[in-house]
């Protein structure tokens, strides 16, 4: 592998979530690899300034911060802790380095099935939300999730919905996350990431393969890329048609691999990059 090829190469800390904080920002350094995206819980863990100045010091690009959202309740108190803590995360992301912040909506609230009531409920935050992360120089970026965590985990599940929602904000603080792993399935997705790209609102692309049998819970079932069924380079030229030609970030929960050596893995992970994205 050369430089050229990893260029826009990002790993998300949670693909090799066995890696602490210094081991994973070694073995990227090692590696070649320019950028990564943090998730919020392992930063906090480390120090949020700590974690700044580790990656900052090795000359990483932190490509995204995971994740803010969890924005349908209706509880007047967990609304409030909701949106503090989104708050927070604007913060964290801001002291970081990074501009994007990726939303995952949440699901319905216990009892619920209204799933329009739910969106509603995003887009009451987010006309909170985007001006506060435009102050900090931070963009949300709401990103689909497959439609099996519409009930639990996020009532956002297409192109279509996400932008529906962050199209009633300015571009420069709300757009979307474009996730192969989430999309992939869905024949009206490129239509709506040239949708998106028109706006100026593909914040981050993010990619993890389908495999199947999906594993007992389903949220770990992200394959490596090239085990599955989605064809990478085809969701890459999505993207670049519609304008994007930033980082490009491999995101998998998957419990095989976190059970091996996490330098193998992110080796393993760029190699990967290489063959199916970029040659």
């Amino acid at each position: 592998m050369s430089t050229a090829d990893l260029s826009r190469f990002s790993i998300n800390q949670m693909t090799v979530k066995q890696l602490s904080m210094p081991e994973l920002v070694d073995a990227c350094v090692e590696l070649g690899v320019p950028g990564v995206g943090l998730w919020r819980e392992p930063v906090q863990s480390y120090g949020v300034e700590a974690t700044a100045k580790l990656v900052r010091d090795a000359g990483l690009a932190v490509t995204t911060l995971c994740r803010g959202g969890f924005l349908t309740a209706t509880d007047p108190d967990e609304r409030a802790k909701a949106l503090d803590d989104n708050r927070r995360a604007v913060d964290e992301a801001a002291t970081l380095g990074t501009e994007v912040l990726v939303l995952v909506s949440g699901g319905l609230p216990a009892g619920s099935k209204d799933l329009h009531g739910a969106r509603e409920r995003i887009a009451d935050a987010l006309a909170e939300l985007g001006p506060y992360a435009e102050r900090h120089g931070v963009k949300l970026a709401i990103e689909p999730l497959h439609p099996m965590f519409a009930s639990d985990r996020c009532v956002v599940s297409t192109l279509t919905q996400a932008l529906d929602l962050a199209e009633r904000f300015p571009a420069h603080q709300v757009g979307v996350t474009v996730d192969t792993y989430h999309i992939w399935w869905d024949d009206t997705a490129p239509a709506q990431i040239a949708r998106a790209g028109a706006g100026g609102r593909i914040h981050t692309f993010q990619l993890a393969d389908w495999t199947t049998p999906l594993p007992e819970g389903v949220l770990n079932g992200r394959g490596q890329i090239g085990d599955g069924s989605v064809d990478m380079r085809e969701w890459k030229g999505h993207v670049e048609a519609a304008g994007y030609t930033g980082p490009i970030e491999v995101e998998l929960f998957n419990d095989t691999l976190w059970a091996r050596d996490g330098r193998e893995v992110l080796a393993e992970t760029a190699a990967r990059f290489v063959e199916h994205v970029i040659r």
